[in-house]
């Protein structure tokens, strides 16, 4: 049997719901389907309260996203628990950047898809030494973010205006030179709590323990998920990889560090 409809509109506000969330319109919204769908019985009082996350817990125990995969067991409402939650018919999905610059630094991203290492391993090939090159890094060197500045590099030659992005070939260097310059970064636990200040066209950055790091573009966001495109990366995802790929695994709470903005 079909779950009941409802009436009132289903648009996700944009921020991860959970307890004690003062968002009272959406919370009862949600309090009244969960009820709906036999998750309940739960005050439709727009209080996110114990009763309500374990409601939530039980709807995502037995829901899958659009993806058909298991929705994650957390008792909050993201964009992939409301999207199933409501039965809307897609879920956010963020595509284009904000701004010329970010928009040709994408386009010309994608032209490298598929640029490989040469040999495999090696941290070189024609096409990568212009990564390195373009930073100024010792040929061999890993290239994560060599790549990242080329790209913008290239975009900014196309349209006619200075590249913004701080120059370097180190992960953590980058991440720390754009907080001391005042470029805007944005936090993993931001992130996590309102997933649609991630956009495309902004750098994420993941360290590792031992401070080094990766970094790529995020091309597109579909509700928690990242369409990304990496340089020295491989099918894994890891930071010594083989080549430039674009990646659709990765999500807005698996980036670590956080994001930064140039736009």
């Amino acid at each position: 049997m079909a779950a009941p409809a409802i009436a009132a509109p289903t648009n996700f506000p944009g921020h991860v719901i959970n307890l004690r969330d003062p968002d009272t319109a959406s919370v009862a919204l949600i309090q009244k389907r969960l009820n709906q769908l036999g998750c309940g019985p739960i005050a439709e009082d727009g209080d996110f309260g114990p009763q309500t996350q374990e409601a939530v817990e039980l709807f995502q125990v037995r829901s899958a996203d659009h993806f058909g995969a298991p929705l994650e067991v957390d008792g909050k409402v993201g964009p992939l628990t409301w999207a199933s939650l409501f039965a809307t018919p897609s879920i956010p999905v963020v595509s284009l950047p904000n701004t010329v610059l970010l928009t040709e630094t994408l386009r010309f991203a994608a032209t490298q898809v598929g640029v490989m290492e040469q040999p495999t391993g090696s941290n070189r090939g024609p096409q990568v030494d212009l990564y390195l090159k373009s930073v100024g890094a010792p040929l061999g060197s890993a290239w994560c973010a060599a790549f990242v500045y080329f790209c913008f590099q290239q975009a900014a030659i196309g349209v006619g205006t200075a590249n913004p992005v701080i120059k370097t070939g180190g992960v953590l260097d980058h991440w720390n030179r754009a907080g001391a310059a005042g470029i805007p970064r944005l936090g993993h636990d931001e992130c996590i709590a309102t997933p649609s200040l991630v956009k495309p066209g902004m750098i994420f950055v993941i360290i590792n323990t031992s401070g080094t790091g990766h970094c790529g573009l995020v091309e597109s966001v579909t509700g928690t998920l990242l369409t990304t495109i990496e340089g020295n990366t491989n099918d894994n995802g890891s930071r010594e990889g083989i080549g430039v790929f674009r990646r659709q695994k990765r999500t807005i709470a698996s980036i670590n560090r956080g994001y930064i903005v140039y736009s």
